[in-house]
Parts: structure tokens; C-alpha cells; sequence
């Protein structure tokens, strides 16, 4: 019986990021669905700015942005007239840390289609009709086998379920799903096509009245594609009847003013009830839990389909590693630590954006903007907490020592600066310069790819870096030497170097020390391959760069070269 690396259970977009992941990395990765053809849902409206970050680093943003198109402004009815018109983004803006601020629009199905499309070019397809059906522990739990619903038996030395709510590999594994479900919290959604020129597409529209809701966004790349959602129709009893295209026709008609067969399709009908649940663990063994199979919330804000990309790119990495050899399997225990406090904390995010939403469509003129804060971008979601966030020897963490709680991810500037990154936090982007080829280039393309990353700011990281390529440069982990403008670049540390040119990196990493003075202020940063920083220590300190660097690679090839106490070289 042959043996698969990897077992993902789930083609949606978790299962699919997931698979990308792993196959980059030369990982024997499956990927299975029991759905017969591949799967296709109208709810989740495109990747926030985090997701976006994650699609580029493999390698499929830009056929996403081509794909679909920017948020769109609300506008916002009442008793079939406009009262007002919302644009959620209006005050945003990209920066030098941060170039997606936003997300992007794109039907979940067409997401799908680019991210499979990546997996077949690294030989991969989903195994579409393959349902699981039962999961053991193999002999001295060094594997699992796999039952299939055919009767076959696979073995996988890990296994992912990614199969949604109501996930089979859940059950299987006798995890709890504990939350609530809220009865009276229901919408009904589809995917339709209305009369060419029925409404604006540069619009997204809502109607909020005393007795029902109807919302059309156009769905990006089709001409008269609208994705719709709406308060459900009810019998004479108040309960919501299931959804149809008669009843969407009626919705429309009551609701919009418009009569109601300008709408001419109607497909991918479902009725939306909010679920606030999630697992009592995500891992079991060698078999994990991510996206909505490890938790489910309320669709304000959008992160249903966001939180569990972010999932499985914090999943991939430490798996990659594990099979890899490098990494012990307490690696593998991170991804729980990390991941359920965030799920958690989403869970009570989304459930508070729900509430004020509800609250805003009571007056004329509210609407979804409503869910929408910086939180769901993604972009503060960090991990001070976790065991894999550590400062240099001399640096205790902040407080008493204990692990901070998962809301202090969010960074805070003091006296009017710009807030310093720490271990755990959302790695910074920065433009800068390929010190060898004059091109510009960002700080997350040198990131970007299955592989640790080092950066060296000051010229006092040369040698740390020269030691790290040393040692670590064959186990995944690639160098990177960031030269402030004015710096001599004669002198080059192995591996990659950037110039800092317009002084961005240093200020978002909180360098303004890389001033070329050698004076004691240089720094060896260590980012993961998620794009989290792991450690910030300074540049003579070896010793803590080796020790968290063999917790993530295993032994350095040549050890003595870390063999300083205390930061000091023999």
C-alpha cells in the first residue's frame, strides 16, 4: 500500500491553498471532495487584504486581481428609494508596509478555479467522488489510514480535514463542535443573472426595509452575473420557506421597485442560518482541523473563507517542515496554539460586527459598511502568544513574562511613532531595491516561497548572515542583507541583498539603526515562512538566531559555528 504525505479532505479554498503549499514544497500531497464535480458556493465574496498576501506569495495574485474587481461603493435604499451611498474604502489607501489595503471581489467558484489550475501545474488534482468514511491511528501511529466510501483503504502520514462545516473528518475524530445556532437569523442567497442595464454595476445594492432585506453586488467577469441575498420569504406561520427563483422574483419585485422577471436565472440557491461554533481542538494525532471544519461565524465582515486561507498557510509550512525532517513534532503543536485563539477571537469579532450591522439597517441610510473595520483585513492578526514568538536571550517579553492574550496582537504606536514590530506580528512589507539588478522590488517578495527568511539590518549582521548561510542555507533558509541608501555595499554578505532606499524597511521593522555607523545597533531578524516575524535579536547575538532557528530547521550543518555563549563567537 503506497503512503501520501498528506491527505486533504476538502477542495475549497482552505483545502486548495493548503495543496499549493504542500506541493511547492515537494510534498506528496492529495486532495479529495466527495462532491462529484467541483464544488461551487455563491457566498464568499473574494480574499481580504491578508488572503491577498498569502494568494501572491503563491503565486496567483495576479490572475486574481485581473479576475475579479475592487470592494464597490454601498448604496443604500429605503422604501425602493436611495438614501444614501457608502464607500467603506473611501480613506484607504495602500502603504510601503501594507500594499493590499482591501480585499478584492471574486466569485468563491472562479478563486477556485485559478487555485486549482496552480495545483495541476505542480501535478496535482482533486479526486472528485471520494468521500471519507472512516479514520485509524496505523501501527506505533506513524500514519493513518484513510477509508474511503468505495471501500478502499489509503494511508497518509498526515491528514487534513478542510470539508467545511459539517465536516465528515470531524466526526470521524469524535471532536466537538460546540456554539449556537441562531434559528431566527436567516438569508436566503443564489447567484442570478438580471436583465442587461436592470441596475448599476458599479454599484452594490441594498435595500433595507421594515419587512425585508434584498442585496445584489455584481459578481466580477460575468455582464449580467448578480450575486443576491435577501431576507427569506415566510408561510403563514413565520417560518422561512426555502429559497427558489419564483421567490427570489418576488423579493426582487417587492423590495427593488424592479419588476421581477428582469431576473432571468436563478442557481447555487441556499438558506443561510449564523452558526457561532467551533472545535474543541484542532488536531488530533496526525490529523487536523482547518477552516470551516475548525470553526464557523457570522458572514459580517467576510471572514468565513478568509480565516481558514490563513489556516492552512499557517498549517503548511510547519507540516512541509516536519516531512522535510527538519522539524520535531512539537512544530506541529504550534498550529493549534496559534490558530484556535485566533478563531476564537473571530468568532467574537464577527458575532460584534453582526450586531452593530443589525443595529445600523434599523435606520435609513445603514448597511453593510457597518461590518466592515480594519480587524477584517487580516492584516493585525499576529501571534505574540505562541512558543514560536520569541525575543533575544537578553529580551524577557513584555509584562510579567507569561504569554500575552491573543487581543494584545494588536500593535500600538507610542508618542505619535509608528508602532515596532514584534514576535509574533504580521512581517511588514517594504519597496526597496535588488542591490544586484537595480529592480524594484518589495521586502514579501523576498519572503515569498517555501523558506525561512533572515534579514540583516546594520553592517554589524554581515557576519551572523555569512554564519546562518553557513549553516542553515541547504535546510530551507535563504539570507537577505538590507543596506540602508548611503551604506557601502562593497563588502556583501552571502545570499540576497535589498537597498532600503527610501528608508521603508528600516522604519517598519524599527531600524532607523541601519545608518551604516556600525555603532552597535545592528539586528538579525528571523521571518517565517508565513510571513510572521519569529525573532528580532541583535546581530552579536548568535546564539538566540541558532536556537530558534533549530527549533523551526533542526541541527545546524556546522554548530560550531553558533557556538557563542551569550552572543560571543569563539
Amino acid at each position: 500500500m503506497g503512503m501520501t504525505d498528506v491527505l486533504i479532505v476538502g477542495a475549497g479554498p482552505t483545502g486548495l491553498v493548503l495543496a499549493c503549499d504542500l506541493a511547492r514544497r515537494g510534498a506528496a500531497v492529495r486532495i479529495v471532495d466527495r462532491s462529484p464535480v467541483p464544488p461551487r458556493t455563491s457566498r464568499a465574496k473574494g480574499p481580504n487584504a491578508r488572503s491577498l498576501e498569502i494568494l501572491d506569495d503563491l503565486g496567483v495574485a495576479e490572475e486574481v486581481l485581473a479576475a475579479g474587481s475592487a470592494p464597490l461603493p454601498m448604496l443604500k435604499y429605503r422604501d425602493r428609494l436611495p438614501v444614501a451611498e457608502t464607500d467603506p474604502w473611501a480613506d484607504s489607501a495602500p502603504s510601503p508596509d501594507a500594499p493590499y489595503d482591501r480585499g478584492r471581489l471574486i466569485a468563491q467558484w472562479r478563486l477556485e478555479e485559478i487555485l486549482r489550475d496552480r495545483l495541476a501545474g505542480y501535478g496535482v488534482r482533486v479526486e472528485l467522488g471520494r468521500e471519507v468514511t472512516g479514520l485509524a491511528e496505523g501501527p506505533g501511529g506513524r500514519h493513518v489510514d484513510v477509508t474511503f466510501a468505495e471501500g478502499r483503504t489509503e494511508r497518509a502520514r498526515y491528514v487534513v480535514g478542510c470539508d467545511g462545516a459539517h465536516s465528515s473528518v470531524r466526526k470521524l475524530l469524535g471532536i466537538g463542535f460546540e456554539g449556537t445556532t441562531a434559528e431566527d437569523q436567516v438569508m436566503v442567497c443564489g447567484d442570478v443573472d438580471l436583465a442587461d442595464g436592470a441596475l448599476d454595476r458599479t454599484r452594490w445594492h441594498q435595500w433595507f426595509d421594515e419587512d425585508g432585506t434584498v442585496m445584489l453586488c455584481p459578481i466580477p467577469g460575468t455582464r449580467t452575473g448578480w450575486w443576491f441575498q435577501a431576507g427569506p420569504e415566510r408561510d403563514g406561520r413565520g417560518r422561512p420557506l426555502a429559497p427558489t427563483a419564483d421567490g427570489f422574483r418576488r423579493l426582487l419585485a417587492r423590495h427593488t421597485g424592479l419588476p421581477g422577471r428582469a431576473l432571468t436565472r436563478a442557481e447555487l440557491l441556499s438558506t443561510y442560518r449564523v452558526n457561532v461554533r467551533m472545535a474543541d481542538r484542532f488536531r488530533a494525532g496526525r490529523v487536523f482541523l482547518a477552516g470551516d471544519a475548525a470553526h464557523v461565524h457570522a458572514v459580517a465582515g467576510g471572514l468565513g473563507m478568509n480565516t481558514g486561507i490563513q489556516d492552512a498557510f499557517n498549517l503548511g509550512w510547519k507540516l512541509g517542515l516536519a516531512l522535510a525532517g527538519h522539524a520535531g513534532p512539537e512544530l506541529l503543536d504550534t498550529y493549534e496554539e496559534e490558530r484556535l485563539p485566533v478563531a476564537a477571537r473571530t468568532l467574537d469579532l464577527t458575532s460584534e460586527r453582526l450586531r452593530a450591522t443589525l443595529e445600523a439597517i434599523r435606520r435609513p441610510g445603514g448597511g453593510l459598511d457597518a461590518a466592515i473595520t480594519p480587524d477584517t483585513t487580516g492584516l493585525g492578526v499576529g501571534y505574540r502568544w505562541s512558543s514560536l514568538a520569541r525575543g533575544h536571550a537578553a529580551a524577557p517579553k513584555a509584562g510579567d513574562g507569561s504569554p500575552e492574550a491573543p487581543d494584545a496582537e494588536v500593535r500600538t504606536a507610542r508618542d505619535g511613532e509608528r508602532p515596532v514590530p514584534r514576535p509574533g506580528d504580521r512581517a511588514p512589507d517594504a519597496p526597496c531595491v535588488d542591490a544586484v539588478t537595480g529592480a524594484r522590488t518589495r521586502l514579501h517578495r523576498v519572503f515569498a516561497g517555501p523558506r525561512t527568511t533572515v534579514l540583516g539590518f546594520g553592517p554589524g549582521s554581515a557576519a551572523a548572515l555569512r554564519e546562518v548561510a553557513a549553516a542553515y542555507g541547504d535546510a530551507g533558509v535563504r539570507i537577505c542583507r538590507v543596506y540602508a541608501a548611503h551604506e557601502d555595499r562593497a563588502a556583501s554578505a552571502p545570499g540576497e541583498a535589498v537597498v532600503d532606499d527610501e528608508g521603508h524597511a528600516a522604519a517598519a521593522y524599527g531600524r532607523g539603526a541601519s545608518d551604516g555607523t556600525g555603532t552597535g545597533t545592528s539586528t538579525v531578524v528571523v521571518v517565517r515562512p508565513d510571513h510572521h516575524l519569529g525573532l528580532s535579536a541583535p546581530a552579536a547575538d548568535t546564539r538566540s538566531v541558532h536556537a530558534y532557528l533549530h527549533r523551526l530547521h533542526g541541527a545546524a550543518r556546522s554548530a560550531e559555528r553558533f557556538s557563542g555563549i551569550g552572543g560571543r563567537r569563539r
